[in-house]
């Protein structure tokens, strides 16, 4: 399940800062300690249900120019499809600690760790991938583009796990030709083993990112989740 075992073709992601600077749409400001997400068993973020999420995405029209990966060696079977004010895909959920060294994210815990993020916090420095619920988009390629679809680093995402549904942001890059990653943080907060070697799902996550959204500062996961959902509502109103 660990598409980073090719050996980073994800420091791409590090590196490919092709997050265009649109227009913001803002949330409330917090401090860098605001970045922690309720665990498995914790109440529900927003007011919108996993049922009524997944009833909209039940069909693709698919907007990249080919399909991803899971994992390398795997088949392309992962379309990312297209909404009105969203794109989403369906796939697993490899674990992201890339970032700031914390007690969980650091070399020693995972042989593929980068002390970087693509996308940093308001203070420069890199994301914390351990508190911080976050995504990795794949880098920008002929597969899709995520800027020309309105998505950048910070914008707003809902992502989905049986009965579950955490918001985040787009926080890292990664390989060109993969898809389905997410950080320690948010695979925590949605009951799924967060541990970056052993840790993940094969199937059955939903990611759904709300296009030219963001969430200031990128650290604050209180405002990912107003934000979040406001554009979860707005969703299930448009579709």
């Amino acid at each position: 399940m660990h598409s980073r075992t090719l050996a980073l073709a994800a420091a791409s992601g590090a590196a490919l800062l092709a997050a265009a600077a649109l227009p913001a749409t803002a949330s409330p400001a917090t401090h860098d300690a605001d970045v922690r997400a309720p665990g498995a068993g914790e109440p529900v973020e927003g007011t919108v249900t996993a049922v009524q999420l997944l009833a909209k995405v039940k069909g693709c029209v698919q907007v990249s120019a080919g399909k991803y990966r899971k994992d390398a060696g795997g088949a392309a079977t992962v379309p990312v499809c297209g909404k009105n004010g969203a794109v989403f895909w369906k796939a697993d959920m490899d674990i992201d600690c890339d970032g700031q060294v914390t007690g969980k994210c650091n070399r020693k815990s995972d042989p593929w760790f980068l002390p970087d993020t693509a996308f940093h916090q308001s203070n420069g420095k890199p994301l914390n991938s351990e508190k911080l619920p976050h995504i990795v988009v794949p880098a920008p390629s002929r597969i899709w583009r995520y800027p020309a679809s309105g998505v950048k680093g910070g914008g707003v995402v809902a992502v989905i796990h049986k009965d579950k549904v955490r918001y985040g942001v787009v926080g890292d890059t990664g390989p060109s030709r993969i898809i389905g990653e997410a950080s320690y943080g948010m695979a925590r907060s949605l009951g799924i083993n967060p541990h970056p070697v052993s840790g993940g799902v094969a199937s059955g996550v939903t990611y759904i990112l709300f296009t030219d959204s963001k969430v200031k500062p990128i650290e604050s996961h209180s405002a990912a989740v107003k934000l979040g959902d406001s554009l979860a509502r707005r969703f299930l109103r448009e579709n």
